[in-house]
């Protein structure tokens, strides 16, 4: 219909005198932030302006930033600002004074209480505790110390079992680079062990090792060599159809073959994990128990590839804390892609 200027002064003055005005599509309010466009958006303001982000129990993106200017840039992006007092580059620096290099701690930044976490085993020596303690409590409540269950260790023995030599392991994800078929899995598995099996027996070869990065990373290769076996780039039942970034907040399920399928969520990202093995960085903090036999199971959330299970404390009848590697860095190393 076609509105006459008289039609446009009538509008003009029903709404000035009921006090109800449209919103053009300028002023309507941003879309929620998503935890992709969080990372993009910290990135962007900078180590010293943000503290990280998280996605809170209700499902909103959270930033903690450092000043108004920057929650004022959060809030018009759709997202939730937290005010805090410590910045990514500040935790940054509490992270390297605490981290002591001590075998059996995990230490990674938690953005929720805007500290550094340094979980610390069973094996740590009294000495060493004392000097983790001191280091925290001069951390000015930058840092904060937590029990981890048992001892932290890399979970030898995904989904499905692999076998070779006297080990087993889990497959993480298939993966392809244009008509060649491979599996990725836990590093510390194919450091020991080049030619992988589908049965205990060692009767049904899968494939070979063509790369292998433990510790620092933890991950490895292996190229399927025998044709008769099926390959699909599903989880079990799950589809995997692309890879991503983990967040904080993010619920997660992991697939390993000594305990099946479990669910939690991330804790925590860039972990540096002191095994007695050897030490790995970058890692995927996590509330989800795995046990040994579950390395190099994969991580994942609905369809889209995350980690592979490299190691943790505890188990999954009391619960633990399981640490993955990101599966990106694995996927670019190799130049192969998930299907």
């Amino acid at each position: 219909m076609r509105l006459t200027r008289r039609g446009v002064m009538s509008a003009v003055t029903v709404a000035l005198t009921t006090g109800v005005v449209a919103v053009s599509p300028a002023q309507a309010a941003p879309a929620p932030l998503s935890a992709e466009r969080a990372a993009t958006l910290t990135a962007t303001l900078g180590a010293d302006r943000t503290a990280g982000s998280w996605v809170d129990e209700s499902g909103r993106t959270v930033v903690a930033v450092t000043d108004v200017r920057a929650a004022a840039t959060v809030r018009a992006a759709g997202g939730q600002a937290r005010l805090v007092s410590r910045s990514a580059a500040a935790l940054e620096r509490a992270q390297s004074r605490v981290d002591l290099g001590v075998t059996g701690t995990a230490v990674y930044v938690d953005p929720v209480t805007n500290q550094v976490v340094v979980g610390v085993d069973a094996t740590v020596t009294a000495t060493d505790r004392a000097r983790i303690r001191a280091a925290v409590a001069g951390s000015d409540g930058a840092a904060r110390t937590i029990d981890l269950a048992g001892t932290l260790s890399t979970r030898t023995s995904g989904g499905d079992a692999i076998y070779g030599g006297g080990y087993r392991c889990s497959l993480g994800f298939n993966v392809r680079s244009g008509s060649t078929y491979y599996f990725l899995t836990a590093g510390h598995c194919t450091d020991v062990v080049a030619t992988w099996y589908a049965n205990s027996a060692q009767s049904t070869k899968l494939g070979d090792r063509t790369g292998t990065s433990f510790p620092g990373n933890d991950y490895g290769i292996v190229r399927y060599t025998n044709t008769s076996v099926a390959i699909d780039g599903s989880v079990g039942a799950q589809d995997i159809t692309s890879a991503g970034d983990a967040y904080v907040g993010q619920s997660v399920t992991r697939r390993g073959s000594t305990t099946g399928t479990h669910s939690g969520t991330v804790t925590g990202l860039n972990a540096t994990v002191r095994y007695a093995e050897g030490t790995v960085r970058g890692m995927i903090a996590t509330n989800v128990c795995a046990e040994p036999g579950d390395s190099g199971g994969p991580l994942y959330a609905g369809s889209v590839a995350l980690g592979l299970t490299s190691g943790g404390s505890g188990n999954c009848r009391t619960g633990g804390q399981t640490f993955f590697q990101p599966v990106k860095e694995a996927l670019s190393k190799y130049r192969v892609s998930v299907f």
